[in-house]
């Protein structure tokens, strides 16, 4: 599941603080309502890493972002 959350933070990392809410909220509440965990201490640890995931894919997002308009300022 982790290149989800990757994935996800590199599609939505225009607006990253809405993508790691979003991250830090239904990633849980999707394990909880498949059944793959139950409510306690672990999902707060399963809601840290799908922020720490989905942050990853921001990184890239804003990076390619910066080397974009980094190439299009040089080349004008």
């Amino acid at each position: 599941m982790i290149p989800t959350l990757i994935l996800f933070g590199v599609v939505a990392g225009r607006w990253w603080r809405l993508a790691l809410a979003v991250a830090a909220l239904l990633w849980p509440t999707l394990l909880v309502a498949t059944g793959t965990m139950e409510v306690g201490p672990g999902l707060l640890g399963a809601a840290a890493l799908a922020v720490a995931n989905t942050a990853v894919g921001v990184l890239v997002h804003q990076g390619v972002r910066w080397a974009v308009r980094s190439a299009r300022r040089s080349g004008a």
